[in-house]
């Protein structure tokens, strides 16, 4: 039987239709996490990684938690699973934490010799990079940034528990590689029932010291990581050339506009988090702790709201005003293009400034001698809506599966999920199974952020030079 002509261009033609239709780096993104999650929890359920039996939809809620690197569990990670259990987690967040479309992209790179201008306009779009040159270049740095920082995190906790805690050599290697993983990640994942308040590990202030700066790294955002060191290089390029007299190395702006801003918020809100907590907590929850031990465990409960999700005290012990505060630091979050959540750094800090330059009566919003573009402003407004917007509709959903539930431990959930941060008041497991749904989606969209998921499913305007009569609306 005959085919014609006709019949053996369909599936060409069709195949062409296809990769067009649904080229879309929001797509691309959001599909690369989708299929993660979907084999984390394939995966989760195998007999070899569970200690205990596990239901579908905890599967589902303890991969998406690990894709997205939040860090909410509904089950005891070391209790529930084996090791194997708890390697296919450290995976799950390693992968998530970088973002499979740049694992798929540099595998694609490497195994081709080179990429498509698609592959790098899909990941140039994730990665901030305006030249396609630069896509690859940053890509590259980021695996070896990954690397190296969660390597020497490894070696400073493995060094900081010390000989005496009981633990053999092997899983004293697997522990110290699974919270360094996980603290730069900004997971929360720990392989301990109480995490950081472990009796083994609550009075060792040099582990909780070493993970709150892992996990601050990673939530400077790669872009601003290499561009520090970009900054330290140029700093020791001028020092050697000043002292062996061949001439000047200077370079103006070489740690550019958006890593200061982001550094300077990143800092002024942690210098404001830990006094607050330290003096709002110094005679309740870090009463135990004595000395220096309470200035360390008020610097890191005050920066893993920032979407780390490690607890070395008991949240649900703050004072009403000190959860408040922390779910305030929970929804700004980290810096942009980190592992972290939240609205970000740059975020809050273009709100600010745009509310002081209305105040002084400008007209445009200028920081350290230059001017910040108004796409930027319209970005940063549309992300603090967007997300406040996605957490109400959370609260909402999951006061209808919780009837009963104190509304401070509903927020504090919602917050915590969308910002992918990971604490909790201890309420997770117990809520209904509408409930850990409504967190499962919450957690996604405040890992793809809800912008994503708008230019994913939106139609983009193809005609946009034109501009319509200007007109003035009441605001105040």
């Amino acid at each position: 039987m005959g085919i014609n002509e006709k019949q053996l261009a369909l599936p060409r033609i069709f195949k062409i239709v296809v990769r067009k239709r649904f080229y879309n780096p929001a797509q691309l993104f959001i599909s690369s996490f989708l299929l993660l999650i979907c084999l984390g929890t394939c995966l989760l359920k195998l007999p070899f990684a569970l200690q205990t039996p596990l239901s579908w939809i905890d599967a589902l809620f303890t991969s998406t938690s690990a894709v997205c690197v939040t860090g909410l569990i509904v089950v005891d990670t070391a209790s529930h699973f084996t090791f194997w259990g708890q390697l296919i987690i450290m995976l799950l967040i390693q992968a998530g934490g970088i973002g499979i479309l740049s694992f798929a992209a540099l595998f694609t790179y490497f195994l081709k010799g080179g990429s498509t201008y698609e592959n790098q306009l899909a990941v140039g779009t994730y990665s901030n990079t305006e030249r396609m040159s630069e896509v690859f270049v940053l890509l590259r740095r980021m695996i070896w940034v990954t690397v190296g920082i969660e390597l020497v995190g490894a070696l400073g906790i493995f060094w900081s528990l010390g000989e005496g805690n009981g633990l053999p050599l092997g899983k004293r290697i697997f522990f110290s590689l699974f919270h360094s993983i996980s603290s730069f990640c900004n997971a929360g994942f720990s392989t301990m029932s109480n995490g950081l308040m472990e009796s083994t590990v609550i009075h060792n202030y040099s582990l909780q010291f070493v993970i709150s700066l892992i996990y601050i790294f990673g939530g400077l955002g790669f872009p601003i990581v290499v561009n520090v060191l970009q900054y330290i290089k140029h700093v020791y390029r001028r020092i050697v050339g000043k002292w062996t007299l061949r001439g000047s190395f200077h370079r103006p702006w070489v740690l550019n506009i958006n890593s200061k801003i982001n550094l300077v918020t990143t800092g002024l809100i942690t210098l404001l988090a830990t006094l607050v907590i330290y003096i709002n907590e110094y005679g309740n929850v870090l009463s135990p702790h004595d000395g220096i031990g309470k200035l360390v465990i008020a610097f890191s409960t005050a920066t893993t709201p920032r979407t780390a999700g490690f607890n070395s005290i008991d949240f649900g012990a703050l004072q009403f005003s000190t959860i408040i505060f922390v779910m305030l630091l929970m929804w700004i979050g980290a810096s942009p293009n980190s592992t972290g959540g939240g609205i970000k750094t740059s975020t809050i800090a273009l709100a600010v400034m745009n509310v002081l330059s209305l105040a002084r009566g400008k007209d445009r919003t200028e920081v350290l001698g230059r001017e910040i573009g108004a796409v930027s402003i319209k970005r940063a407004f549309a992300t603090m809506f967007l997300s406040l917007f996605t957490i109400g509709v959370a609260i909402f959903s999951i006061s209808f599966f919780e009837p009963n539930r104190p509304l401070l431990e509903i927020a504090f959930e919602c917050f915590s999920a969308y910002s992918t941060v990971g604490l909790s008041l201890g309420v997770t497991g117990s809520f209904a199974t509408g409930s850990k749904i409504i967190l499962i989606i919450v957690m996604f969209v405040g890992r793809v952020t809800m912008l994503s998921v708008l230019i994913a499913f939106i139609k983009k305007t193809k005609y946009t030079h034109y501009k319509y009569a200007q007109e003035e609306l009441t605001i105040y």
